[in-house]
């Protein structure tokens, strides 16, 4: 065999379509954690300077802030191990497959792996959905405070009193009640909207929630190579078994064959 055979038959065993699923499911992880991460901590920045100037106030929201940042580095961690584990499983069915004729046989264990590589990624899929829903309520929250900014500052708009336009987080649950100022009015609204820390976390959270569209994608795409594996493993090692009885059978009948002619040799 040549060099380019050997070419040949090695691309021919790559798993293309988990490749990209895992490139996809990477690259949403990476943005969802590495952008989540960074808006979290200009979000704790804005609430501290303009919003809740006392720190009682949004002490309960700081340390959610830090545990929701801790587990954006256990899932970073996980769907780095777990996209390289379905990676790996996708060339082992690949090669199961590929070599379903020859000596290669697939086993139970191997089928049940598959299995519950489907039922976890289904699993995961379903919490990223709402991992996905939970990642767009800070856009909608600076959305609502950009388009506020927006309004004040279009020249079609005419406003006897711009202190009248105000933001108030409190209404959202983010602060209690009784922090102070708790809302934003007029020019301070202005103010906050053009610092960076505000123009840069709206647009990490953005990027945050197409990361994590990108990820429930990803293990969609994951979930349907995963069914279509598994099924192919189990078609492979039906095929296994019928050729298995196919060979027993036909050593049989030559068996079979070998003894009438002896009998009739010897008889005549």
């Amino acid at each position: 065999m040549g060099c380019f055979e050997c070419c040949i038959k090695c691309l021919g065993g790559v798993p293309y379509a988990s490749l990209v699923a895992t490139i996809l499911c990477f690259s949403g992880v990476a943005l969802f954690c590495g952008c989540g991460h960074v808006a979290l901590t200009g979000t704790v920045t804005i609430l501290e300077t303009h919003f809740s100037k006392v720190t009682a106030d949004h002490a309960m929201l700081t340390d959610v802030i830090q545990l929701m940042q801790y587990v954006i580095y256990g899932i970073a961690s996980f769907f780095f191990l777990y996209g390289i584990v379905l990676l790996a499983e996708g060339f082992y069915t690949t090669s199961a497959v590929k070599e379903m004729h020859s000596e290669f046989k697939t086993t139970i264990c191997g089928r049940c792996i598959s299995g519950m590589f489907v039922f976890l990624t289904y699993i995961l899929g379903v919490a990223w959905l709402g991992v996905f829903g939970f990642s767009a309520v800070p856009v909608f929250l600076f959305y609502n405070m950009w388009s506020t900014c927006a309004t004040m500052r279009s020249p079609m708009v005419n406003f006897t009193n711009i202190d009248s336009m105000c933001v108030d987080v409190r209404q959202y649950g983010i602060i209690p009640w009784n922090a102070t100022p708790g809302k934003a009015c007029g020019s301070t609204l202005g103010d906050i909207c053009n610092t960076s820390e505000f123009y840069l976390s709206y647009h990490l959270y953005i990027v945050a929630c197409a990361g994590a569209g990108a990820t429930v994608i990803a293990l969609i795409h994951f979930l349907m190579i995963l069914s279509a594996n598994w099924a192919y493993l189990k078609d492979a090692s039906q095929m296994h078994a019928y050729q298995d009885i196919k060979t027993k059978e036909e050593r049989e009948l030559q068996g079979i064959t070998s003894r009438s002619k002896e009998c009739l040799n010897s008889y005549t």
